[in-house]
Formats: C-alpha cells, sequence, structure tokens
C-alpha cells in the first residue's frame, strides 16, 4: 500500500517489504497508466496562463511516481519555472528519491525542499510558522490510511491549493480486496501504523461533508496471490505480511486468524483464472478541485 507511517516508517526490513510488493503487484505501473490518461489534460488547465508552478508530494516514497508526474508536468510546461516541495517520513525511501533525482537530468533543473516527516508533523510545522506556501497540485498517493484525522488533512491540504489548483489522492477502491480483508479484520489488523483502514468510500464520504467538488477515476488492477496458498513458499509469505502489516504472517496469528484470512484472500477478495487467484488490487483516483 503505501510508505508514511509513524511508530513503523518505511525503514530497514519494511522497505525491502514494499518493494517486494511493488515488484509483485504491479501497482505503480497501473497507477502510471492512470496517471498518463488522466493529468495531461488536468495540468493544462492546472497551469493555464501561470508563470510559475508548485508541486507538493505527500508520502512520495521513494519518487518513482513523484519522476514521472514531474516530468509530465514539464513536458506540458516546458518554459514555465517548477517547484517541487516533498513531505515523506522515511528517511531511507528519501534518500531513494534523491538518488533518483541525482541520476535524471531533467529533475535536476527543478528545486525540491524536502520534509523528511509524517504529513501531519509537516501540518502543524506550516500552521506554527504561520507562513503557507500554496501549491498548484498536490498528490497523496497511498498514504492516507497512515494519518490519524482523515478530515483535518483533507482539509489542511485542500487549504494549500492555489487558484484553480487541484488534489489528487490515490487510495485503495471500496469493496476491493484490501478494503475487504482490512475490515473484516479489523480487530487483527488496525493495531500498529494503520488504526483505522481506509478506502475510496471513506475519502468520498469526507470529500462530500467537506462540500468539495470531486471527481472519481477507477484504477483497475489485480496480482497473483497463488504463492501465498502454499505454506512453504517464501514469495507467499513476504506477500502476506505485507497484505497484513506483519513481519512474519504465520507467527503473527492463531491457526484459526490465519485460516480465516487465507479463505478470505482466496474466495471474497479475488478471483481464479487458469488456475492463478488474482488478488483484487483496484484502486481509485480521486482529483478535488481548489
Amino acid at each position: 500500500m503505501a510508505a508514511e507511517a509513524k511508530q513503523t516508517c518505511y525503514e530497514g526490513s519494511s522497505v525491502q517489504s514494499f518493494r517486494f510488493f511493488l515488484e509483485h503487484s504491479g501497482e505503480h505501473k497501473a497507477i502510471l497508466q492512470s496517471v498518463h490518461d488522466i493529468l495531461p489534460g488536468e495540468f493544462k488547465r492546472i497551469g493555464a496562463g501561470k508563470s510559475s508552478l508548485a508541486v507538493l508530494g505527500a508520502g512520495s516514497g521513494g519518487g518513482e511516481l513523484d519522476a514521472q508526474m514531474l516530468t509530465l508536468l514539464q513536458s506540458t510546461f516546458p518554459d514555465v519555472p517548477i517547484t517541487a516541495d516533498i513531505v515523506e517520513g522515511s528517511s531511507q525511501l528519501t534518500d531513494n528519491f534523491k538518488a533518483l533525482v541525482a541520476k535524471t537530468t531533467n529533475l535536476q533543473k527543478i528545486p525540491f525542499v524536502w520534509h523528511i516527516m509524517h504529513s501531519e508533523d509537516y501540518e502543524r510545522q506550516v500552521k506554527a510558522k504561520g507562513d503557507i506556501k500554496r501549491f498548484d497540485f498536490i498528490h497523496m498517493i497511498q498514504m492516507i490510511y497512515y494519518v490519524d484525522n482523515l478530515a483535518n488533512t483533507i482539509k489542511f491540504f485542500h487549504s494549500l491549493l492555489k487558484n484553480n489548483g487541484r488534489l489528487m489522492i490515490i487510495v485503495e477502491a471500496a469493496n476491493g480486496g484490501w478494503d475487504t480483508l482490512w475490515k473484516t479484520y479489523k480487530k487483527e489488523l488496525c493495531v500498529d501504523a494503520i488504526t483505522e483502514y481506509r478506502s475510496s468510500e471513506e475519502v468520498i464520504a469526507c470529500l462530500k461533508r467537506q462540500g468539495l467538488k470531486y471527481e472519481e477515476h477507477a484504477i483497475p488492477n489485480t496480482f497473483d496471490i497463488t504463492e501465498c496458498f502454499n505454506p512453504s513458499s517464501q514469495t507467499g509469505e513476504r506477500l502476506l505480511n505485507f497484505m497484513t502489516a506483519k513481519d512474519q504472517f504465520y507467527q503473527s496469528f492463531t491457526p484459526e486468524i490465519r485460516a480465516g484470512m487465507l479463505d478470505l484472500l482466496r474466495n471474497k477478495c479475488s478471483t481464479e483464472k487458469d488456475g492463478s487467484v488474482l488478488f483484487n488490487s483496484n484502486l481509485s483516483c480521486i482529483l478535488v478541485y481548489a
């Protein structure tokens, strides 16, 4: 899912777990395809008539998606200077992002400001300073699970938008595999960095309560979890570790809970095709208007 947590910020072994998941899930590829479909038109609207553009990434992880979006923005407005502020709780992933910038020629033209902190610490810092920088485009990709207060977080980041700006929130889709797993086993899973699981359903309900205008785009994705049902498969165990946010799936739950989760994963969260179990990992891209 994501890359910004309080107690268990992605460092050390959890970074490896996150990268392993990305390799196996195809999630970044699905998000990128959607971004390339949706953002060119949005960027033209956002940047029309502006002499400079400011971007804020909240929970940017290793920066792979940011790099693509910033490159897309540059190609849309080749003569307009762009700045990027990055809020990311993991120092290890921020180092990865900085290394990516260092080897990507077009990104070296963009001044980056790095805020290695949780998004709510950034909010406190901005409010304490009182010198509020505003942005044309803010994105929060797969990080909304880790904030304490969803409504306050959305309200704050939305308040940072410039005229005609957009806030893009990418989150797991309502009634998808993640939503089903984490809400069914809330008591067992919502105990560490994620204390309340949220999908697009909670985000959209929050936007409606705040009277904010938005549009939603579906991002279809599935990935193969067949190995999860082979107890001797290291790949299966590593996937289960990430999907349940545990270091050791088999040691973390009772045999009854494990069996229930595996049954749910196979029968309620996935479809079977040609002997493979494909997990429903659909996402939702929600664009919120300034």
